[in-house]
């Protein structure tokens, strides 16, 4: 992976499961979005079963609530949470090199 570039092809953004918030991801994202924090977490967010994080919530397709289609892309982009970042070096899904575009063109 020495030349993964990202091409915000946003095909980790659709892939179902939690994207666990860092304590001060909530505040940057709330403030990002102009909200206070009581609202964003009560609208944008879920406590996931484990009860230690706070995770963004999914549309009905799985895909993050933040996500944006067409053209693909993230919403929250500038401040978006430390997982997303750190995909697919910290974290991935099974068979994500056959989705990822960036990992498509590291194999070229």
């Amino acid at each position: 992976m020495k030349n993964f570039s990202c091409k915000r092809c946003g095909n980790c953004c659709k892939w179902s499961g939690y994207v666990r918030l860092l304590d001060e991801e909530a505040d940057e994202i709330a403030d990002f979005l102009g909200m206070e924090l009581h609202f964003f977490t009560g609208n944008y967010t879920v406590i996931t079963a484990d009860r230690r994080n706070l995770s963004l919530i999914e549309k009905t397709d799985g895909s993050c609530i933040f996500f944006i289609a067409d053209p693909p892309g993230c919403a929250i982009h500038p401040v978006k949470p430390r997982q997303c970042r750190d995909f697919p070096y910290r974290w991935n899904f099974p068979g994500w090199q056959d989705e990822c575009e960036g990992m498509k063109m590291d194999q070229e």
